[in-house]
C-alpha cells in the first residue's frame, strides 16, 4: 500500500509539493544567513516527493525556537496555509482522505520545520 500511495501521491501533487520545498530552499540559499534554512527545505522537499510510510518526529530547544519563528514569519505561514487548504479540499471525498492527511502533515511541518526529523 505504501508503494501505491507514494506513486499516486507523486502523480497527484507530490511533485508540485516537493518542487515548492526546493524553490523555497533555493530562495533561502541566496544569502549566506539563509543557507541553514535552505538545507532544511531541501531535506523536506525530498520527503514531499514520497511521504507515505515516513513519520516526522518533532524536537525542540531554545535555538530551534528562534529559527522557527524567523522561518514562520518569512515563508512558513504561507506554506502552512496552502497545505491546510489542500488538505481540506482532499478530505472532502473519502478517496482523498489519505492525501489530505499528508497535506496536513506538511502544514504542521511548514510551521515549525527546525528540530523535526524524518523517520
Amino acid at each position: 500500500m505504501r508503494i501505491l500511495g507514494n506513486i499516486l501521491w507523486f502523480l497527484c501533487g507530490g511533485l508540485i509539493c516537493g518542487l515548492l520545498w526546493y524553490l523555497a530552499g533555493l530562495l533561502w540559499c541566496i544569502t549566506i544567513v539563509g543557507i541553514p534554512y535552505g538545507v532544511q527545505c531541501f531535506k523536506f522537499g525530498t520527503l514531499a516527493f514520497f511521504p507515505f510510510g515516513k513519520e516526522i518526529i518533532y524536537g525542540g530547544g531554545a535555538g530551534r525556537l528562534v529559527v522557527n519563528i524567523i522561518w514562520l514569519l518569512i515563508s512558513g505561514l504561507w506554506m502552512a496555509i496552502g497545505y491546510a487548504v489542500l488538505g481540506i479540499l482532499f478530505c472532502i471525498t473519502i478517496i482523498g482522505i489519505p492525501f489530505g492527511k499528508q497535506y496536513f502533515k506538511f502544514a504542521k511541518l511548514a510551521l515549525m520545520p527546525f528540530g523535526a526529523k524524518i523517520v
